[in-house]
């Protein structure tokens, strides 16, 4: 290169009012294609610990101490107990064994982080100090893995040893016979779990009683919930409408907390209403909510969110929803935030709680990343590895688009063949998809048309069996579906009724599973510890109960193998030799 050569670049100058100039000049055309690619769309920022933009190892979180006297802890990581605010008392108070907690905090931390990847130290033993640690303690402790240890740790400390898939079921228009189909569709595809929120917040209860009736169909024993203010969430699981929430949230400062007008024990009351109607449920948090308020303390992310997983395990809650969750482009903007989403996933674990484990709300424009930030849950394994796999196009997602979509589908399904690793999704054939559609969105026509609702048309039915999303779907009045849905609020319409009505009117197999969930809430067994039906028709629980992960190294835990590793094999593009 010429010393003329050598000049022409790029050179940014500032005048003495600080205004910016920049040369124009010759660039690589390297880095010239480099910035078009998606990820510089994504927004980075480095670390600015004061305020807590750190996803981990802040230097203002506090090293892990705690002091026992007559079974009380008196001081805790740092603080004597009446410097406690009402976080740190209510996690001493309920969230930790005091009996161990000496004991557990007194463990060398890099010991024990050794422990967690061990094969030859089971679960059991870990929880046993693990459910002992205060908050800087089970910090400390995870801080001491990398991203794959992390990964290891995961696969043998989840409660069940059985993988599981949640997807969200939603529609940008509220189309109920949409949705209907769609949860059918995600049924047969076999996520466990399926969660619907609504663009009109009146809406809900249309919503929520057409994805019931949807996924009863494709897969009986498909949990649903629907997302909404708790009230009327509550009530709707009553009704027998849903089966199960989580987006009750907790905080990991208590100003956030006072900011929703809550603290950890108006937060347990509210756990404990619906437990006592027999619905499951777990809270909700994830990195980054503190941030986004301005009151992260200047703590990490981690170390808040592991006050997080303690209120909820102080609550007496079955189960968490992190990883991120809403606020998932807080952490994945700085260094190591898609580590710290794991991390929390795990402590979550460490706790003995059920965790869904994110992966729902997208936050990048590069496919290789979203597809990056899912494997620590994808391959370890997680009771719910998607809090929300959107079984419909992202631009129909009302939670704001999901890391994977429908058009994922596929990919998703490869992946697990690929890898022989349970992702919590099955192959379908179109055909049977199609059956499954119809069978829900004419259940759905005849619920309405019994309770005098706002007929859902043949063209509908028709446009609902084969739509790909809502732009397939003809309009509805919205004006009209909220008045009915007032009305069934009014009339104390309930499950029993529903399963009426369809047994009454040919839909004696989707009648049959919504009485089944109905059965289910009165036995009270799926609010155990990561509790799912085994669907198709049978109603068994698997849970943390009687299907505990016993994962000890190669040969042992759960295995993709047998009749369920056939299933994955035979995707819809494999062809068999003999035919080629």
């Amino acid at each position: 290169m010429s010393e003329d050569d050598a000049g022409d670049r790029d050179i940014t100058l500032t005048d003495g009012s600080g205004e910016v100039e920049e040369t124009t000049s010759k660039r690589s055309k390297r880095f010239e294609a480099l910035d078009e690619r998606a990820i510089t769309e994504d927004g980075f920022v480095n670390e600015w610990p004061e305020v807590g933009f750190v996803a981990m190892e802040s230097p203002n979180d506090p090293d892990p101490s705690v002091t026992v006297e007559d079974g009380q802890i008196v001081e805790m990581d740092g603080k004597d107990r009446d410097e406690f605010d009402f976080i740190d008392r209510f996690i001493a108070d309920y969230a930790i064994n005091t009996e161990k907690a000496e004991e557990a905090v007194g463990v060398d931390s890099q010991t024990f982080a050794r422990k967690l990847v061990d094969i030859n130290v089971p679960r059991e033993e870990i929880v046993e100090l693990s459910t002992a640690m205060t908050p800087a303690k089970l910090v400390d402790v995870v801080n001491y893995l990398d991203t794959a240890e992390i990964i290891m740790a995961m696969k043998k400390m989840r409660t069940r040893q059985t993988p599981g898939n949640q997807c969200h079921v939603t529609s940008v228009k509220d189309n109920v016979a949409q949705i209907a189909a769609d949860a059918a569709e995600a049924g047969l595809r076999g996520f466990y779990e399926a969660e619907n929120t609504v663009g009109v917040a009146r809406m809900a209860p249309l919503t929520a009683l057409a994805q019931q009736i949807g996924a009863q169909c494709g897969r009986g024993g498909v949990i649903t919930q629907c997302a909404v203010e708790e009230a009327t969430e509550l009530e709707l699981g009553m009704r027998g409408m849903t089966g199960y929430a989580e987006t009750v949230s907790v905080y990991g400062t208590e100003d956030v907390f006072k900011d929703g007008d809550d603290t950890p024990w108006s937060k347990a009351f509210l756990a404990s209403g619906y437990a006592s109607r027999g619905l499951k449920m777990r809270y909700t948090s994830g990195a980054g909510s503190e941030l986004n308020m301005g009151q992260a303390e200047g703590k990490s992310m981690f170390y808040l969110e592991t006050r997080c997983i303690l209120v909820t395990k102080g609550c007496g809650v079955q189960g968490l929803q992190n990883g991120g969750i809403s606020c998932i482009a807080i952490p994945t903007s700085v260094p190591a935030g898609v580590k710290e989403v794991a991390a929390e996933n795990l402590v979550t674990m460490m706790a003995d709680l059920e965790v869904a484990s994110g992966n729902d709300q997208t936050f990048t424009h590069s496919d290789k990343r979203r597809t990056a930030r899912m494997m620590p849950q994808f391959l370890a394994g997680t009771d719910f590895i998607f809090s929300g796999y959107s079984a419909v196009p992202n631009y129909d997602n009302m939670f704001a688009g999901s890391t994977f979509d429908s058009y994922d589908f596929d990919e998703y399904n490869i992946m697990q063949r690929d890898l022989q690793v349970e992702g919590g999704t099955k192959p379908v054939d179109e055909e049977t998809v199609l059956e499954h559609r119809e069978r829900a969105a004419k259940a759905l026509q005849i619920v309405f048309e019994e309770l005098g609702f706002p007929p859902i048309s043949d063209e509908e039915v028709e446009a609902a069996v084969y739509a790909d999303g809502s732009k397939d779907m003809p309009q509805r009045s919205t004006a009209e579906d909220i008045k009915a849905a007032e009305e069934m609020m009014e009339e104390g319409i309930t499950g029993a009724d529903i399963v009426t009505i369809l047994a009454q009117n040919g839909f004696e197999g989707i009648a049959e599973n919504m009485l089944g969930m109905l059965k289910g809430r009165v036995a009270g067994d799926y609010i155990q510890t990561s509790s799912v039906f085994l669907g198709d028709g049978d109603f068994d629980v698997i849970s943390a109960v009687n299907d505990p992960n016993e994962y000890q190294g190669p040969g042992t835990g759960h295995r993709l193998e047998d009749g369920a590793w056939e299933e994955k094999k035979n995707v819809r593009f494999a062809v068999d030799p003999e035919d080629i």
